[in-house]
């Protein structure tokens, strides 16, 4: 269960994580805890699977980079080296398995088309990889979830 104190630090660090040189301790002014206090409730609620990560999020194309969604089909007996070599790619993020012919997709992010093809090209060469599907956007759609904890 979350406490009073772990719903008001998740609704703060939602939309509002002060950007400034002690991040915790401006967070601990906010919901009436310490810094320490703040710190330990986020290694606690990290480790019970309440947060995946703490960090920005950039307007990628903005900042010059590339993107896609990739679709894999991975033959079985494959999906853990093929997921764990696609990891390795410093650009490749949200690795999920699926059902369905394409059962392993992620995105990729790069600095240029090149790097992004070269990547392509690689993982396509996995072995297990059958096929490769690269999906890049045409228009972007940003969906903008947030949670109210009371």
């Amino acid at each position: 269960m979350l406490s009073v104190s772990d719903k008001k630090i998740l609704n703060v660090i939602q939309t509002n994580l002060p950007l400034v040189s002690h991040p915790f301790a401006r967070l601990g002014e906010m919901v009436g805890l310490s810094e320490d206090m703040v710190i330990d409730r986020l290694k606690k609620l990290k480790e019970a699977g309440y947060i995946r990560r703490i960090g920005p999020f950039f307007d990628s194309g903005k900042l010059g980079y590339v993107g896609t969604l990739v679709a894999l089909k991975v033959k079985d007996g494959y999906m853990e080296s093929v997921a764990e070599a696609v990891n390795t790619y410093e650009g490749a993020t949200h690795n999920y398995e699926r059902r369905g012919k394409y059962n392993l997709w992620f995105t990729l992010l790069t600095p240029d088309e090149a790097q992004r093809d070269k990547i392509l090209y690689d993982v396509r060469m996995l072995p297990g990889v059958e096929s490769a599907m690269s999906l890049v956007s045409r228009k972007k759609y940003k969906v903008n979830v947030k949670f109210n904890l009371k």
